[in-house]
């Protein structure tokens, strides 16, 4: 299932193909399926089973004038809640050289028909516009408005995975799931990577009237390297930067890795820890979840699992097997009876 995702485009903004994907994936085992703007809901026989939610755009490139690339997730019209302090903003002077040689394809943003492919020559920061700015060594011909994304395959060692794995390896899990029996509910959302996708989530409460305390976010979290990626297998957060976390959901789940013998660390924690010997702190990063909790208060409340991983927003994002095999038990066990 991942190495067949990952393949699929879906460059931040520019979602519906891909949700055409994962529908079809649902809908073969049975799931009702329904879509709204910015999010499609997977639910089984029993909806309030559970609630977890995988954001499905990745990172690429937009065409934004006559031969003019800028990175999709921070051009304004994505930029939605973004104000310095995420941690894909405090990223971007590390990621900006990791793009030279890397290969990209062009597709219609309407029909999805294949326009070409190019290899990224250089990247650098324009100040003013506050956005990565690309040269390319083809696809000049391209209008603006046009996704470009990076031309990705899975790769797979005894050890480890490696793709753009953020975050369609929560994709995959959370339609895995539903083949193994999870009866409950899934969000798909988009804009995740623009700090949009938490208002499509929020509206999606809001319409059904609904609320819940056990709302489940899956994503993946960097490390700087694979010997700290391998110090855990699966990363909880009791906070993010908007605020507290379901406090004893998130201790429950705590207890239940001991349980299942899952190794697993807080990041919150990992990162305040960081932030005693550093001059510039890091960010507690601004999740999904957290916008969440902030705009709707108590009606919506959960916690995060998330998959460590190293080479963060790049096609070479990798995690090691033995942790996507422990986040898959954990979930199993949290969410199928």
């Amino acid at each position: 299932m991942l190495r067949q995702l990952v393949r699929e485009p879906a460059v931040v903004g520019l979602e519906d193909g891909f949700f055409q994907i994962v529908r079809r994936e649902l809908e073969d085992l049975s799931i009702s399926v329904t879509q709204y703007m910015g999010v499609l809901v997977a639910t089984g026989a029993n909806p309030e089973r559970g609630y977890i939610s995988a954001h499905v755009d990745r990172n690429g490139l937009l065409c934004t004038g006559p031969n003019e690339f800028q990175y999709a997730a921070f051009i304004a019209g994505n930029r939605g809640e973004l104000n310095g302090d995420s941690i894909s903003e405090q990223f971007m002077d590390t990621i900006a050289g990791r793009f030279r040689g890397a290969r990209v394809q062009a597709h219609s943003p309407r029909s999805g028909a294949y326009l070409g492919q190019a290899e990224i020559l250089d990247a650098s920061i324009c100040s003013r516009r506050r956005n990565l700015i690309f040269k390319l060594d083809g696809l000049e011909y391209l209008q603006p408005g046009t996704p470009i994304s990076f031309v990705d395959r899975l790769e797979v060692t005894e050890a480890t995975i490696a793709a753009q794995l953020d975050n369609v390896v929560s994709v995959a899990m959370a339609i895995d799931l539903f083949r193994r029996g999870y009866q409950g509910t899934a969000f798909f959302t988009a804009g995740e990577e623009g700090g949009r996708s938490w208002r499509y989530l929020a509206e999606w409460f809001q319409r059904s009237d609904r609320s819940t305390d056990r709302l489940l976010v899956l994503d993946t979290s960097p490390f700087p390297d694979l010997d700290e990626v391998g110090k855990q297998d699966v990363v909880l957060r009791w906070k993010d930067a908007n605020g507290a976390f379901n406090r004893s959901l998130t201790q429950s789940i705590a207890d239940r890795c001991k349980q299942l013998g899952i190794r697993f660390c807080f990041k919150d924690a990992y990162i305040e820890q960081l932030n005693r010997s550093r001059e510039k702190p890091l960010s507690l990063g601004r999740t999904e979840l957290g916008r969440v909790i902030s705009a709707l208060g108590n009606s919506v409340q959960g916690t995060t699992i998330q998959l460590p991983t190293t080479a963060y927003h790049t096609q070479s994002e990798t995690a090691n097997r033995t942790a996507v095999d422990s986040m898959i038990r954990l979930l199993e066990d949290l969410l199928i009876d």
